[in-house]
């Protein structure tokens, strides 16, 4: 089974970022099949993903997150700022973080120390918090949102409140993901 462990977001973020990606799409010309975007509901601020859960670890892991949200205290994170991954042909449009960033950092970190205790593999690269607007499907389109993306730096689009971890298990569709909530694991 596909999961991972996420943050989930407030309407009014996720409004925000609904309006983001319109902006977007009205400022490139692209077709159909060069970007991949992120339903809204289906944004979220993602810590650990885990491509394939034997039924066994699915209990020990949101075990793992339950235990690990009961040692951390919730907290705000600021949401702003558009940013991409893959160089000048960018290969992901994202919204970032800013207060709050080195609170997820420890939070990853520990998810990340407790499910290697049921052999899931830490992630090599460093976390970096973000929300996914859309994943790039050309270079065309990915040249293209390198350039708008950077009209958004300075973007400030509100706070999110903490307060939760947020086991999901995920389904891929031709239409795109189904995301289920397993369970939800209170922050002290």
């Amino acid at each position: 089974m596909r999961c991972f462990i996420a943050i989930d977001i407030e309407e009014k973020i996720r409004n925000g970022l609904a309006d983001i990606q319109k902006q977007l799409i009205e400022k490139t010309d692209l077709h159909k099949g060069e970007v991949k975007w992120v339903r809204p509901d289906n944004i979220h601020l993602t810590l650990k993903f885990i491509a394939d859960l034997d039924d066994w670890q699915i209990k020990q892991a949101g075990e793992i997150a339950k235990q690990v949200a009961s040692e951390h205290k919730s907290f705000d994170i600021d949401v702003e700022s558009v940013g991409t991954f893959g160089g000048r042909s960018v290969k992901v449009v994202w919204v970032g973080t800013k207060k709050g960033t080195d609170e997820l950092k420890v939070l990853q970190k520990d998810l990340e120390s407790g499910l290697e205790q049921i052999d899931i593999a830490p992630e090599e690269r460093e976390f970096s918090a973000h929300l996914t607007l859309c994943r790039v499907q050309s270079q065309r389109a990915g040249f293209k949102l390198a350039e708008i993306a950077k009209q958004f730096e300075n973007l400030k689009l509100g706070t999110i409140h903490a307060n939760a971890l947020c086991f999901y298990q995920s389904q891929l569709t031709p239409q795109g993901p189904i995301y289920t909530l397993l369970d939800k694991f209170q922050l002290s």
